[in-house]
């Protein structure tokens, strides 16, 4: 008998485990399918742009009230145990029943999608979108949202959890004149793979948004840590603010030009400025959101700025003498512009809205920016005269580089032999299969040329600092020797006429430099190149940074490559565990796996200490941890707190010699603790204040306090090769088995690839198996326009200011 299936009969598999048919086919309810495919609705839940669109949305919603007039204040707080405050004083959501759901308008708002106030253009004129999603789904993706609204004279309260409600909205108190909406929401840690919310990601978005509406003033608290930190984000001078912002770093060649005009329902917002700059920054935006990718606003400004630029060098006679045709691009040579606009039911092509694509926008602002631009020279003529100079200078150094950028164009297969650069090719010709390491210097060139694999990996070495484009003309540009090198190694060509990055020889594009100051400007330099004059490879991901080893330890025959100080402390500390033994005071012993978790909790309490002993001793805090003293309750506990203080006091003196000892706690309510000894005369206080007892840092510690107590509230001592080390806290254990591990081993640190030799060079850098290589992305381009400027420009002051600030964050510093 056959036991192959019959003709017309469904075999197992396309039964499936069991029959597809209506029951198969599932209907997500409510905030279900938010909590199912959270990408969909709030982006990656992985990189961190998800969970700060969390905040977003909520202060989207106290924006758009201000846009339509109502209230004017938006305060964002981050609190120590990782929830976020978003308070406003706009109208507050309706309270009332809703007629068709039968529940409270706020509770619609917060548990159905596609309800809100933004479709009915009365309620909400302008909004940043139409979806309807926003606040619902912030609800659906937290722990617990609890919401508070200022209303008509009263104060009411609702909380959810996981977007389900708890309670009706209830009315808990009178509120007088106050108006207003105030959510508090702890994200959820099942949906998003990190919950740390960082503060200048935020604090950017709020800045454009302080800057495009300038009758708000929006305010970020950051609580999480011992030093609170805040930013008070308010411009009355607009998008005229925002350009004079971007341009901190440059010399502008005029006062920023300003246009307001409003046409069939659409309000435009621009200002713009020339600068010294070579390069061009404008952003666009819609009702508050950005457009990375312009739109037809960005075309009409365009289009009005080459007409009336145009006809202003014509009629003024400026071109005419110079003999020059000016193109829209030598008209926006280092152009600064904000361009804003404020309408109903905006289009975008994508969920994103990151292009504009209403086609009514385009003719409103060409013919609004070309009336107001050509009025604004006629009455400024020394200015005008300033930026029509200015494009024709631009104009001729176009024309130059044309002739240069002959030079440097690649015709047919690369002919290594011609190149100064000493291009060492590889023989694969698929560039999604080929990489391009730039080296620096010969001596590296050398080494990984004869370590590189032949089959796809190209060197090309550098000789010395390539040009600083950022200083330099696109004709001085292409003068150089280098970056002519460059240039053709990657076949790309280079000018807006002739650059293709679907030419690009490589699709991994390697920059590895030294270790020492020296390399780190040589890769600045040549990141300033490729974001100036090549962005689409950053943007398609083609371009990278190698992570050479910082450090080579050897034990007797065998060696390991370490990454970087973390790298090298994990090793240290598997070296020094491999014959430890802990012993508690009350003689139980702690071995193997149970010793190795201990030590990577010591490493994470000795993390957590880090922030806080910028104020206060790390033996301080790290004691008051161990005795559970960073309970927020024990600051207003009038029993508990005077024995805590008591009980740290005491820990001290016992970690000191008997002739340093006098340690005297002081329980202060409200405020925390201090601690003061005073030795041969001099008097040391120590304040353990309710600000360093509420960081997030404090809390996680309190959290381990049990863990630590049972290792350490007596003195415990580490054994090893028959050395007995006391130890009085976690930061000690990690010391000493450290200590214990660097025993026998010999630590080279790398400064520089040419101290490596072909093999090794391989191993730890070349070889994909083995390397590591960070992606160079631009998430804020008005932020990689300022970091470009400040380290690269002319000007001198905003550099010394960034050298000054960020001085104490330097690490590994070669000097």
């Amino acid at each position: 008998m056959s036991t192959e299936p019959q003709p017309h009969e469904p075999t197992a598999a396309q039964n499936g485990a069991e029959e597809y048919g209506a029951g198969q086919i599932q209907v997500l309810r409510g905030l279900e399918a938010v909590r199912k495919r959270p990408g969909m609705y709030i982006g990656d839940t992985d990189d961190g742009s998800g969970l700060h669109r969390m905040i977003y949305e909520a202060v989207d919603n106290a924006v758009d009230e201000i846009m339509n007039g109502f209230g004017d204040r938006c305060d964002v707080v981050m609190n120590a145990d990782g929830s976020i405050r978003v308070t406003d004083n706009g109208r507050g959501i309706p309270v009332d029943i809703h007629p068709e759901e039968g529940i409270s308008a706020a509770e619609v708002a917060l548990t159905k999608l596609h309800a809100g106030g933004k479709f009915d253009q009365n309620s909400n004129r302008i909004s940043s979108g139409l979806h309807g999603v926003g606040i619902s789904v912030v609800n659906a993706l937290s722990e617990w949202l609890e919401l508070r609204i200022w209303r008509h004279g009263k104060e009411h309260f609702m909380r959810f959890r996981h977007g389900e409600t708890e309670a009706p909205l209830t009315v808990v108190g009178t509120c007088g004149d106050r108006t207003g909406t105030q959510v508090l929401f702890l994200p959820s840690k099942g949906t998003f793979s990190h919950t740390d919310f960082d503060f200048d990601t935020i604090e950017h978005r709020l800045r454009e948004l302080a800057f495009l509406n300038n009758r708000a003033t929006l305010t970020l608290v950051d609580e999480r840590h011992a030093e609170t930190r805040t930013a008070e984000l308010h411009y009355e001078g607009g998008v005229q603010a925002f350009v004079q912002w971007l341009d901190r770093s440059k010399e502008a060649l005029h006062a920023p030009i300003l246009i307001g005009a409003e046409r069939d329902v659409v309000r435009i917002e621009l200002s713009m400025e020339w600068t010294d700059s070579y390069h061009e920054t404008c952003l666009c935006f819609t009702n508050n959101v950005p457009q990375k990718d312009g739109g037809t606003h960005l075309a009409g400004f365009r289009a009005a700025l080459t007409r009336t630029l145009n006809n202003y060098a014509n009629e003024s006679g400026i071109a005419k003498k110079e003999k020059v045709a000016l193109s829209g691009d030598d008209m926006r040579e280092g152009l600064t512009c904000v361009l804003s606009i404020k309408m109903p039911d905006p289009k975008f092509s994508s969920q994103a809205k990151e292009k504009l694509v209403s086609s009514e926008v385009r003719p409103i602002v060409e013919s609004l920016v070309a009336e107001k631009l050509a009025e604004w020279l006629e009455e400024h003529p020394s200015e005008a005269r300033k930026i029509v100079t200015k494009a024709v200078e631009a104009a001729a150094a176009r024309e130059a580089a044309r002739r240069a950028r002959e030079l440097t164009r690649r015709k047919g297969v690369l002919d290594i032999a011609t190149l100064p650069g000493k291009l060492a090719d590889c023989q694969e010709r698929d560039p999604a299969l080929s990489e391009l390491f730039i080296v620096e210097g010969d001596s590296a060139g050398g080494s990984a040329k004869q370590g590189r694999n032949r089959a796809n990996q190209a060197i090309l070495p550098l000789r010395g600092k390539i040009l600083n484009v950022e200083r330099a003309r696109f004709d001085k540009m292409l003068s150089s020797a280098e970056i002519g090198t460059l240039i053709a190694a990657l076949g790309t060509g280079i000018g807006r006429e002739d650059f293709n990055a679907d030419k690009a020889r490589y699709h991994k594009i390697i920059i590895m430099t030294d270790a020492d100051v020296d390399g780190s400007h040589i890769r600045t330099l040549l990141l300033t190149f490729f974001y100036r004059q090549m962005p689409e490879l950053l943007e398609r991901g083609y371009l990278y940074i190698a992570q050479p080893p910082l450090y080579r330890a050897k034990r007797g025959q065998s060696e390991v490559y370490l990454k970087d100080d973390r790298a090298l402390e994990e090793y240290l500390i598997d070296a020094g565990l491999s014959d430890a033994v802990l012993r508690t005071a009350q003689g139980a012993q702690r071995t193997g796996a149970d010793l190795r978790a201990l030590t990577e909790q010591a490493r994470l309490v000795k993390t957590l200490l880090g922030p806080l002993t910028r104020r206060v001793p790390m033996k301080v805090v790290e004691q008051a941890a161990i005795a559970a003293a960073l309970d927020t309750t024990l600051l207003t506990d009038a029993q508990r707190g005077p024995a805590m203080a008591a009980t740290v006091a005491a820990r001290l003196d016992a970690l000191e010699s008997k002739l340093e000892r006098g340690w005297n706690g002081q329980w202060l309510e409200g405020e925390g603790y201090a601690f003061t000894r005073t030795l041969r005369g001099v008097t040391e206080t120590h304040l353990l204040d309710a600000a360093i007892i509420r960081s997030a840092e404090a809390r996680k510690l309190n959290e381990l306090s049990s863990v630590l107590r049972e290792t350490f509230q007596d003195v415990a001592a580490l054994i090893a090769k028959d050395k007995e080390t006391p130890l009085a806290g976690p930061v000690a254990l990690v010391t000493a088995v450290m200590e214990q591990g660097r025993k026998g081993i010999s630590i080279q640190r790398y400064k520089g690839l040419g101290e490596m030799n072909p093999e090794q060079l391989w191993e730890t850098t070349l070889d994909p198996q083995a390397r590591s290589l960070l992606q160079v992305r631009v998430h804020q381009a008005d932020d990689a326009e300022q970091v470009f400027s400040t380290l690269m420009g002319d000007v001198v002051e905003p550099r010394r200011d960034f050298i000054q600030t960020n001085a104490l964050k330097v690490s590994n510093l070669d000097v």
